[in-house]
């Protein structure tokens, strides 16, 4: 089975692309974020014509996640118990969406960003980590052998090899010692890094910016991850960063990441 995960930065702009992805890598499910539509326009016709079940949840311009998948889509769920919302909203933002595909528990994942370090942002992000942290430290408490997976943009780059230049962010969001100890908390309560040990760094990114010709530059970020319970992480054959999808016309911000399971 092979999952990769994907901030596509608006699935209308770029559903020909992902569709181009899925064919060219042979993948089984797909993790988008940032879709930025409504459920109404999401391109589900564009992969279910490739044999793709479709699940998605959006409800503007702004967030959205989906999963893609050709080896079953069950018990679809759209956010997590005990997500936070932002503000003053009394729903959650799109941002937290699973379903069950091939007996794996995949978790579309999109973190909050955070803005500032000193934004109501910031302290919204840390609590939606939390939170999530210990809704899944609860799923292996009541299931040891489970396999789930909790892939997408988590917005902290967890260690100082994962962004181009430190000082750049030394004051930034991404980086703080709340952040990074936040996602070492996912970690911690079980969830490995199901790619670092294929693809390791320094160097190695997952995002850059459009502006200040970042990409060519090489003056990345590594955002988007696949964490993994125990029981999947012992599946894992192999991973990768597909960087050439930064490339070209119409790019996403963001690379796939790609994850096989035995």
């Amino acid at each position: 089975m092979r999952l990769a995960t994907w901030n596509v930065n608006s699935i209308r702009t770029r559903a020909d692309r992902v569709a181009a992805f899925l064919e060219r890598h042979d993948v089984d499910v797909l993790a988008m974020q940032e879709t930025k539509c409504r459920d109404d326009q999401f391109p589900e016709a564009r992969f279910t014509a490739l044999g793709y079940e479709v699940a998605h949840v959006g409800y503007s311009q702004w967030n959205g996640v989906s999963i893609l998948s050709r080896v079953g889509l069950e018990d679809v769920t759209v956010g997590f118990p005990g997500q936070p919302c932002w503000g003053e909203d009394t729903s959650c933002e799109a941002r937290a969406l699973a379903a069950t595909c091939a007996g794996v528990r995949v978790w579309s994942l999109y973190v909050p960003n955070g803005r500032t370090l000193a934004d109501p942002h910031y302290t919204y992000k840390l609590e939606w980590l939390a939170a999530l942290r210990g809704t899944a430290a609860g799923w292996l408490a009541d299931d040891p052998a489970a396999q789930v997976a909790l892939v997408g943009d988590w917005n902290i780059a967890p260690q100082d090899d994962d962004v181009w230049d430190m000082s750049v962010f030394s004051t930034s969001t991404h980086v703080s010692a709340p952040e990074r100890a936040a996602f070492q908390a996912v970690v911690d309560a079980g969830y490995a890094d199901l790619v670092r040990p294929h693809a390791p760094g320094p160097g190695v990114y997952t995002y850059w910016d459009y502006t200040q010709l970042r990409f060519p530059r090489r003056e990345g970020m590594r955002i988007d991850f696949l964490l993994g319970s125990p029981a999947l992480a012992a599946r894992v054959d192999g991973a990768f960063i597909d960087r050439e999808e930064r490339k070209g016309k119409g790019a996403s911000d963001h690379a796939p990441v790609v994850v096989d399971l035995s």
